[in-house]
């Protein structure tokens, strides 16, 4: 059983930034890919960002130039970093993770971007 534990999440003002973290209780090397993914209100589940375990990150276009996805395998943590943050944002964000062809989730982390 994998297990990701989040962090980070908050409230912030429309051009901000916060950070999120994710930390795995896994090995980063048997992690094939890591990300997070977001829901807000009456929305579905959408992807934000993802990075393989050879450093290859992804993002959703309306993230792009904006949020920076980073792993660190030594500490088994994936990192969101969240800058000039929209209303639009707002959302719960999960922790994703792919091991050994299972997907596993965190428990979610609230971010709020409002005035």
């Amino acid at each position: 059983q994998v297990q990701l534990v989040e962090s980070g999440g908050g409230l912030a003002q429309p051009g901000g930034s916060l950070r999120l973290s994710c930390a795995a209780s896994v090995r980063a090397f048997s992690i094939y890919r890591m990300g997070w993914y977001r829901q807000a209100p009456g929305k579905q589940r959408e992807l934000v960002a993802l990075i393989t375990s050879s450093g290859t990150a992804n993002y959703v276009d309306s993230v792009k130039g904006r949020f920076t996805i980073a792993r660190d395998n030594a500490e088994n943590t994936v990192y969101l970093q969240m800058d000039s943050l929209k209303p639009d944002d707002t959302a719960v964000y999960y922790c994703y993770a792919m091991v050994m062809g299972v997907a596993y989730w965190g428990q979610g982390t609230q971010v709020t971007v409002s005035s």
